[in-house]
């Protein structure tokens, strides 16, 4: 489902920063019995919902011209939240020096979930932590997560 992730983003992208806001993501997601097309999007300020409302007026008509999805769904417009999700090369830049969660696939140094600031995300992931830093291959990361304390 991702081409059509890929597809609805190349679809609705310039629309939704005609908005005043960016496309963080977008995502196509089975749960349970029904299908969603979500679409977070972003903002220096904070999204409020009269943005997400906005962007969705704007690209409902696009989505439903184009007609990209085969089946019926629920599309959401919301904000990332304060612990989004980072999945793109875009998102590591941007939050670089940021407090992040790192969760792994199998643990490291004793533990499957690590947090630290990113120092950088190349051919690895680089966290500054409480003891030093830390270099975990890509492969190894299953999830990442800006993680603000509270």
């Amino acid at each position: 489902m991702a081409n059509i992730a890929e597809t609805v983003t190349a679809l609705i992208k310039d629309t939704v920063e005609a908005q005043g806001v960016s496309l963080w993501d977008v995502r196509f997601v089975k749960e349970g019995a029904d299908w969603f097309l979500r679409i977070f999007i972003d903002k220096e300020d904070g999204v409020s919902i009269d943005d997400c409302v906005n962007v969705s007026h704007a690209i409902d008509p696009i989505i439903d011209e184009a007609d990209p999805i085969d089946r019926s769904y629920c599309m959401e417009v919301s904000s990332p939240g304060l612990e989004r999700e980072l999945t793109k090369p875009e998102h590591f830049v941007k939050m670089q020096g940021r407090e992040i969660k790192v969760k792994l696939y199998k643990a490291l140094d004793g533990s499957k979930e690590i947090k630290g600031t990113l120092v950088s995300f190349d051919a690895n992931l680089v966290i500054k932590t409480e003891d030093g830093e830390k270099e975990i291959e890509k492969s190894a990361v299953a999830k990442v997560y800006l993680f603000e304390e509270i």
